[in-house]
């Protein structure tokens, strides 16, 4: 526990030591904090929990509490801390190794239908001594939106992507140069790594990442395709040749005036590769209504609802990755476009860098990258001083 900051640690050192409370209209009623406020999201889960809650009377009510994503596990462990915390959490894939490693999350297996039929690709992050401690509840790789309006030649390399966007915009929409995985959906095509598999080593200053980032910042300086610092450009308004994002916002291209298209991410020098983004569901151990949460959490995840919530959220179900299932909750997206982006992704893919400690480690990373983001900066000095910074993080027993 001594590498997480400070909040986390004492909000999840609160959460197993004590007996815990939640603010609660009833024993019986349920709290799941979720970091989405899009009402057609809000819509299929409070559908689903209706459904239960009409063959379980004991259950009073279940509500989802939006928390802005930005943020989002700082309030959620603000709440545990304060003696109010939530009944279920959905829970970042940079924080799960916090969490499956503090004891805050109850054990899960159990709950799940089926639990053999989930993608053992997809609960990596979420188990520990062979036991899963969350659902991998969106399973979601990254793809290439394109403007066919704007791009004539689908792009197939990273070097073609950017030639085709330069001055067009190539936009990273979670990116906006603080959330640095996010640039993990390219290095990862130089075969590069924010730290080794083991997590004590940091890649950074690597000839791969530092490779990739020359890339990267030529990308935004010299061909002027990925907006610079301080620029807001909205692929889904029209506004950009391309993004890197996830089927979750092909809703937002409902009633657009362009032509777009779903790729899988180019490839890079090391050839073809996915980038995951993930999420879960966990049951906080010590909640009042911890039985009645991991219930709910089996109903909530069951094949038939996985395959409610997959327009939105890919499920790591075995028996739903396939672009004919995909298709019929995805109607915006072509069955080849889920088969190439989603269910290869998931089988192939790796989830975005996470690791014990991380809110500490993303904060130095950012700090560290800072210098990057000018013309003319010195690339592998920058890299080699991030390794530097985070050394000693990633070095802690």
């Amino acid at each position: 526990m001594s590498r997480l900051p400070a909040l986390i640690c004492t909000a999840l050192l609160a959460l197993t030591a004590c007996s815990g409370s939640s603010a609660r209209s009833g024993p019986n009623s349920l709290r799941m904090t979720v970091w989405t406020a899009n009402e057609a999201h809000l819509t299929v889960l409070d559908e689903i929990a209706t459904e239960y809650k009409a063959t379980h009377p004991d259950i009073t009510g279940i509500t989802f509490d939006s928390i802005p994503a930005d943020g989002y596990t700082a309030t959620l462990t603000t709440q545990i801390a304060g003696g109010n915390a939530p009944d279920l959490a959905w829970l970042l894939e940079e924080s799960a190794p916090d969490f499956v490693s503090s004891g805050a999350l109850a054990p899960i297996r159990g709950e799940v239908e089926k639990a053999d039929d989930l993608v053992p690709l997809a609960t990596k992050l979420w188990e520990e001594d062979g036991e899963l401690y969350a659902y991998p509840f969106s399973t979601s790789p990254f793809g290439l939106f394109v403007n066919t309006d704007l791009v004539k030649e689908l792009p197939t390399t990273w070097g073609q992507a950017v030639a085709a966007a330069a001055g067009k915009n190539l936009v990273l929409p979670d990116f906006k140069y603080q959330n640095w995985a996010v640039l993990s959906t390219i290095w990862r095509g130089w075969g590069a790594n924010a730290w080794s598999e083991d997590g004590k080593t940091c890649g950074f200053a690597s000839a791969e990442m530092k490779d990739a980032m020359a890339f990267i910042h030529g990308a935004i300086f010299t061909d002027k395709a990925i907006p610079g610092p301080g620029t807001a450009v909205d692929f889904f308004a029209g506004d950009a040749a391309m993004a890197i994002s996830q089927i979750s916002r092909a809703g937002a291209l409902q009633d657009a005036k362009f032509g777009w298209t779903l790729l899988p991410l180019p490839e890079g020098p090391e050839g073809d590769y996915a980038v995951i983004g993930q999420a879960g569901v966990g049951v906080l151990k010590r909640s009042k209504n911890a039985g009645a949460a991991a219930d709910f959490l089996g109903f909530l995840t069951n094949a038939a609802n996985s395959a409610k919530l997959a327009q939105f959220f890919p499920p790591a179900r075995s028996s739903l990755l396939n672009a004919e299932t995909l298709a019929k909750s995805n109607p915006l997206i072509k069955a080849e476009q889920l088969r190439s982006v989603v269910v290869d992704g998931i089988n192939k893919g790796v989830v975005k860098p996470s690791h014990q400690g991380q809110a500490e480690l993303n904060q130095t990373i950012r700090a560290a990258l800072d210098p990057l983001w000018r013309p003319g900066a010195n690339i592998g000095q920058v890299l080699d001083g991030v390794c530097a910074k985070i050394a000693p993080l990633l070095d802690r027993p």
